[in-house]
């Protein structure tokens, strides 16, 4: 197949050839369950298993006993939201997040909500910025959590974590941060942080694996388990381990942890050059913040087309999402960009180019020209 230039890096990564060679003895050769503590394919499986845990905690900063392997940043948020409600099963809760969360948090808010929480969810300006003083505004005697992600999906734009971390502390809040679009891809700093998804397809590693951080001795208390059979994961994740997997991830994160610097160096140039050109044309905007968001990460809207036609048209050549990042070719006008005042016909007419560590100049000015090129045509 001829595929398009790919430039939808925040909704998956290839797979490194690294990462892949890692992984492949453990589907074949070392095939144990690192469960079987009796002979030594289990032992060389856990042995893995514990190394990449190692390489995992090693991205954020953290002590390997605070990784949890999960199927995916899905579980991991899951784990930490309903984990928190169930510990505090009895008591008055209230959840503090934001309208631009990704839908993983906000749909698991609303099902805890509907188990008789109360949920708060922060607006955000036109940048799709919180406010600070909204925030503690809203903190209640009986708020057990502030849910904010390090840096959204669509726009780029990272929340001040380190402000956000001080408020928790000094109110006694659970901090939950889904940092699947970080990690990986910009340094993190766990200073505050009580528990945080991961997300190994996020930063070349495989799909099906992910990790949840849970920060140990600490007053605040630990997620009760969602998930029954077995207490895998320190009683965190009962499940047989994806082992090949987490071994991808462990792998996956070895390897940025020692490139994302000089890769977020070389995109952000190759970004400024892809907004530089299509921002000088007529009619094109920029969602979020120019200056406080990822480096590889542009939301631009188009104004006078209809969004159906563009996304269908600059997918010919250019493999993007929507403002949504919407698999569909009928997009749907985004939850993100409308909290930031977005109108439907311009968060339609949105677009996501995410790059990655594949992306070249090249890739660049022949989406440019594919871009300017459309655009001419659907306006005529």
């Amino acid at each position: 197949m001829n595929y398009p230039i790919y430039l939808d890096y925040n909704a998956t990564t290839p797979c490194l050839p690294e990462v892949v060679e890692a992984m492949l003895p453990f589907f074949s050769q070392h095939y144990g369950n690192a469960a079987s503590k009796a002979h030594p394919f289990g032992w060389i499986a856990e042995d893995a298993v514990e190394n990449a845990r190692e390489q995992v905690a090693g991205l954020i900063g953290a002590k390997s006993k605070e990784i949890v392997f999960t199927s995916g940043a899905t579980e991991a948020i899951n784990l930490a939201i309903k984990g928190t409600f169930a510990f505090f099963k009895g008591e008055k809760q209230h959840y503090i997040s934001c309208q631009t969360e990704h839908k993983a948090v906000l749909d698991t808010l609303e099902a805890i909500e509907k188990a008789g929480a109360e949920v708060t969810l922060l607006p955000v300006d036109e940048k799709g910025c919180i406010d600070l003083e909204t925030l503690k505004s809203h903190i209640q005697e009986h708020t057990k959590m502030i849910a904010l992600m390090w840096a959204n999906n669509e726009t780029g734009v990272i929340n001040p974590i380190k402000d956000i971390a001080k408020i928790a502390k000094e109110n006694g809040i659970i901090f939950f941060t889904d940092a699947v679009q970080a990690a990986g891809k910009i340094p993190v700093d766990l200073a505050g942080i009580h528990l945080m998804a991961l997300s190994a397809h996020k930063f070349y590693g495989p799909k099906g694996v992910g990790a949840l951080y849970i920060r140990h001795n600490h007053h605040l208390p630990k997620p009760l388990p969602i998930l029954e059979g077995g207490g895998h994961e320190k009683g965190f994740r009962s499940g047989t381990l994806n082992v090949p997997g987490i071994i991808g991830m462990g792998r996956a994160a070895e390897i940025q942890s020692k490139s994302m610097l000089e890769d977020a160096a070389k995109l952000g140039i190759l970004r400024d050059i892809l907004e530089n050109e299509l921002l000088g044309l007529e009619g094109v905007y920029l969602n979020g913040s120019q200056e406080n968001r990822l480096p590889h990460v542009s939301n631009i809207a188009f104004d006078g087309v209809e969004g159906e036609d563009l996304l269908r048209s600059i997918n010919k050549k250019i493999a993007v999402s929507s403002g949504s990042a919407c698999t569909s070719i009928s997009p749907k006008p985004s939850h993100v960009l409308a909290a930031m005042g977005r109108n439907n016909d311009l968060g339609r007419a949105s677009i996501r180019f995410s790059l990655g560590k594949f992306t070249t100049a090249e890739d660049i000015l022949q989406s440019v020209n594919h871009v300017k090129t459309v655009l001419e045509r659907l306006r005529k």
